[in-house]
């Protein structure tokens, strides 16, 4: 039985897709750039995810649970000794774990003590074969090799200059965020980092048959409230919090490539139901039963994905590393581990496995003009087969189920659910496509309409439309969702932008910043100098200087961040409108401004109160105001900045706004700023901060819009697929057309037409349901990113869709030129 259906798959199914190589390329090049798609966007993810994970164990070790710092600011280190006589921990780690340096040479300094071996980490050996090199060597560090060092090297690191001790070798460092790694001993840790006193992270070793809940919630009740306990899973979860929009974008947009994939492969089992339609006919007239020849067309589509999808994770492993690239260098650098490319598992398999079922879906569909006519039928054209027909209740059915997914999408895009608002996008897409089948007989009819307008040729292009609906249905579909796609994805990604860089128009009425990383990295730290401050306001024209600190914290199971300003020039809108008597308040630290995904994810509102966790205990407070602020990748929490130095132990700033005086000469003011501060630090204007944010923004949704064109071109191929059919299964017919004198002229404008009337009433209705879905997706991606996005409709809407088509109806030039070109003796002898 096995041995008989392999023989009639590789005879009949695998020898046609050698047969016929054009369009077996054609369609796994479509899978394949759907498979390539979904790896690269599970792997942008993944290696955001996977770096934080794989450090964080690096580091663990066995350690069942971390007491973490709420900042980067850690917690004081008599907290250890508490944590230690907690009953049930065998060992407590303490670890200073600070990122320094930033872009290409950021790295990860640890400070630990001998207690690291209890972890039994791959620190452990190294630290015991070079430990007494630490001992001996003022201030000395061990480095991975990536660090570019060799022992004996001086340089600076934080506060001190360093004094490279050791080198690691690949088999104890290389892991370790990629070889970018600083070790010392914790004492000099403390002063690298001017944190003397206080800990990052103490790792919890259980003793043998402990209860690690109850070990937990012992913990918990020893910190009260001054750190975080929690597993060291906790620091992966927060991270992926920072590339889930991203995330979800980019995956809408290759699950729309796939979906318009899925029609192209149904288009392509047509193509060879048609061309085989004499061999089907004659197997069924010799007593063939159907259901395997079904069996046999689903299997060979199935290959298709499989191939198809095989290769396309190849190549969207090397795309991903790319893709990485692109992401802005506020999610890269929102983690403590350095990121580096890796494809998680899963993958590979699930988008295989995805193309896969697209196809067997597709080709089912498809296999339907094999499996409901009769023998004799099969002979006949596919268009004329009742098989196209779509029945009252079919039809009916999808009009009811299409409305229902339009109504549900308009009601989870305007929930206010978060990022998963984002679904409505989706839903409404595959709704809209839906009614579109419901509505297939007046589809068909309109493609021939426009056909028949371009005369004579446009007349026999109206008659193939009219005999084959469903693949005409199919094919304007295809090119639908790739200019709904483009029109409501990339008009909303476009708002959203306009939005997230009108949210910052504020920081322009600041004329000089000073931060230590990038204004479009959210500079979180590490603090200024000290005395830096103090420099600046002598300088000539400098009318005032205000301070501000940004810090991510942990509130609840999520990370937000915080953001604390003084009176002068660190201004921020999130405080407009805020009253005086308010303003006190905050002052007086009995009240905060918290952002909207916040308050939704706490069920908060204004007057609520809420307990702060900060490494001074708990503290209360009242939700002053809750604000839209952009929150692509965390929330935000507004203090007084002096009551954040106090409570969170951070003292300095991580922001200078300078105000320039009056009259005074800015570029030297800019010049003389730049000469005061040391040369790692980042000086820029107000303007060009807004700008940096925004570019980062729009950086972020590149790959997105990418990916949308990307689905267009793939709706250009479905197009070529269906005019190639239509030429096949009229070869016969154009022979005898040419044998009658027609010119190679008028059979050409022949397929155009065809393609015309497909193409534009595609984006037709694509403009219609993209403009619908643009006004659900600005709705949507306001909720992901907690930000008031104005709905601008523009005339790039009508142009986004005529490029569109423009690109899908170049997809009709080769069947029309074969069409004109076919031997008038051979296409008459085909039957």
């Amino acid at each position: 039985m096995i041995r008989a259906a392999w023989d009639r798959l590789r005879l009949f199914n695998i020898g046609e897709l050698f047969a016929h190589r054009g369009r077996t390329i054609m369609s796994m090049v479509v899978m394949g750039v759907s498979a390539g798609l979904l790896v690269s966007v599970f792997s942008i993810s993944g290696s955001i995810t996977g770096s934080v994970d794989k450090l964080t164990h690096s580091l663990g070790g066995n350690a069942v649970l971390e007491v973490s710092g709420i900042t980067d600011a850690g917690f004081d280190q008599t907290l250890l000794q508490q944590i230690r006589t907690v009953p049930g921990v065998a060992a407590a780690v303490p670890m200073i774990r600070q990122p320094i340096g930033a872009d290409a040479d950021r790295a990860l300094l640890v400070g630990a003590d001998q207690s690291i071996s209890q972890l039994g980490t791959s620190l452990d050996g190294a630290l015991k074969d070079q430990a007494g090199k630490l001992l001996t060597v003022p201030n000395g560090v061990l480095l991975g090799k990536a660090m570019g060092h060799k022992p004996g090297d001086k340089f600076q690191l934080g506060t001190l200059t360093a004094t490279v001790a050791g080198v690691l070798d690949d088999s104890a460092a290389g892991d370790i965020n990629g070889g970018h790694i600083a070790i010392a001993l914790l004492p000099v840790a403390q002063k690298i980092t001017g944190r003397v006193g206080r800990l990052d992270s103490v790792q919890i070793v259980a003793a043998p048959n402990t209860d690690v809940g109850k070990l937990r919630s012992a913990l918990t009740d020893a910190v009260a409230g001054r750190a975080i306990v929690a597993d060291p899973a906790l620091r992966t979860a927060q991270a992926s919090s920072s590339v889930m929009l991203v995330s979800y974008a980019t995956l809408a947009s290759a699950a729309a490539a796939l979906v318009v994939s899925s029609f192209l492969i149904y288009n392509a089992m047509s193509m060879a139901v048609a061309q085989r339609r004499p061999m089907l006919s004659l197997l069924r007239a010799i007593g063939g039963k159907r259901g395997p020849m079904v069996r046999d067309l689903i299997a060979e589509a199935a290959l298709l994905g499989l191939f198809g999808g095989a290769i396309g994770s190849v190549i969207g492993i090397f795309a991903g590393r790319q893709a990485i690239n692109q992401l802005p260098a506020a999610i890269l650098n929102s983690v403590e581990s350095r990121t580096q490319y890796e494809v998680p598992g899963y993958a590979v398999p699930v988008a295989v496995a995805a193309c896969v079922l697209a196809s067997i879906a597709a080709a089912a569909i498809a296999a339907r003009q094999v499996y409901k006519v009769a023998p004799i039928e099969a002979l006949a054209p596919v268009g004329t087969s009742t098989a196209d027909a779509v029945k009252p209740v079919l039809r009916w059915t999808a009009a009811v189920l299409g409305l229902a997914m339009v109504v549900g999408a308009v009601v989870v895009a305007r929930a206010d659910v978060g990022k998963l608002s984002m679904a409505g996008i989706s839903l409404a897409i595959v709704g809209s496509v839906i009614l579109c089948f419901a509505a297939t007989e007046p589809i068909v009819r309109a493609c021939a309409a426009i056909a028949r307008l371009f005369g004579a040729p446009g007349a026999l292009g109206a008659t193939t439309v009219e005999r084959a609906p469903r693949r005409v249905w199919a094919t304007a579909m295809t090119v639908m969702i790739g200019v709904t796609a483009v029109v409501s994805i990339g008009n909303a990604t476009r708002n959203m932008v306009s939005a997230a860089g009108d949210s910052f128009e504020g920081l322009a009425g600041t004329d000089i910043f000073v931060s230590p990383t990038s204004m479009a990295q959210f500079p979180t730290g590490p603090l200024l100098p000290s005395d830096l401050k103090a420099t600046l306001q002598k300088i000539p024209g400098v009318a005032d200087v205000g301070s501000a600190q940004m810090a991510f914290s942990t509130l609840g199971s999520g990370r937000v961040m915080l953001q604390a300003y003084e009176g002068g020039a660190a201004r921020t809108s999130a405080l407009d409108g805020v009253s005086q008597p308010d303003l006190a308040r905050l002052a007086a630290g009995q009240a905060v401004v918290i952002s909207r995904d916040i308050a939704r994810t706490l069920d908060l509102h204004p007057g609520s109160s809420l307990d702060l966790p900060t490494p001074t205990g708990i503290h209360k407070v009242q939700v002053l105001k809750v604000i839209p602020y952009f929150a692509a990748i965390s929330g935000t929490v507004v203090l007084d900045l002096d009551v954040m130095r106090q409570w969170y132990q951070r003292p300095g700033e991580t922001i200078l706004g300078i105000d320039i005086a009056p009259g005074a000469d800015h570029a030297a003011v800019m010049s003389a700023v730049r000469a005061a501060v040391p040369a790692d630090i980042h000086v820029t204007t107000g303007k060009d901060a807004v700008t940096a944010i925004s570019s980062s923004v729009r950086q972020g949704t590149s790959i997105s819009n990418a990916i949308l064109w990307i689905v267009v071109l793939v709706a250009t191929v479905a197009l070529l697929n269906t005019l190639m059919l239509s030429v096949l299964e009229r070869r016969r017919e154009l022979g005898v057309f040419r044998a009658m004198g027609t010119s190679r002229r008028f059979l050409l404008r022949t397929v155009l037409t065809e393609a015309a009337g497909i193409g534009i009433v595609g984006a037709l209705l694509g403009l219609a349901a993209g403009s619908a879905t643009h006004y659900l997706a600005t709705v949507a991606l306001g909720h992901a990113i907690a930000l008031d996005i104005p709905y601008h409709p523009t005339p790039l809407l009508v142009v986004y869709a005529v490029v569109a088509l423009i690109l899908a109806l170049l997809g009709s030039i080769p069947p029309a030129v074969r069409a004109s070109r076919l031997p008038i003796i051979e296409a008459i002898a085909v039957d």
